[in-house]
């Protein structure tokens, strides 16, 4: 399997949107934006479900839009499945539309949260038991759906020599 798609998964502040066009930098390929991020930083976070569906749809055509391109790898700085998990944090239940999404990346890497969390006005879920529920939540949700993932952890330059070690290793594979 080639690496085409690389998508960044897991909590909030977890250095995604940091690492992404880092990343797409370092391959020769492009970084889709988080597009969640910039929804709520438009319209704030009281999200409801047909936000996070929207969000969902918005994310999922920027990425086929990036593909369409040919310029590959493509690193996302999140994706639908990312965005049904937010749904199980905020809402105990997420719409079918996400389990019927079935355009997954090649290669996810899961963020550990290792890292301090920071508030930049869109997060939602600081305190250490959050964390890790969201985190078991998105490492369950790669399981549950049966795709290619890597845990990354680590801080600073530690955390992108993992990431380039984890997406190197399943090239290597493909």
């Amino acid at each position: 399997m080639k690496v085409r798609t690389i998508c960044l998964h897991g909590p909030e502040s977890t250095g995604k949107s940091t690492m992404a066009p880092r990343l797409a930098a370092h391959f020769d390929g492009q970084c889709v934006a988080e597009f969640g991020r910039t929804y709520c930083e438009a319209f704030g976070t009281d999200l409801t479900m047909a936000d996070l569906i929207m969000i969902g749809h918005a994310h999922d055509a920027k990425t086929q839009a990036a593909l369409a391109t040919g310029r590959t790898p493509v690193i996302l700085d999140t994706d639908p499945l990312m965005t049904a998990v937010w749904a199980d944090m905020l809402f105990g239940k997420r719409d079918p539309w996400f389990d019927r999404w079935q355009n997954t990346a090649d290669l996810y890497l899961l963020f550990d949260v290792d890292l301090p969390w920071v508030d930049d006005g869109t997060r939602m879920f600081g305190s250490e038991a959050a964390r890790q529920r969201f985190f078991d939540l998105s490492k369950l949700e790669l399981e549950r759906r049966g795709v290619r993932w890597a845990l990354v952890s680590g801080e600073g330059s530690r955390r992108y020599l993992n990431a380039l070690a984890a997406i190197e290793g399943a090239a290597a594979q493909a």
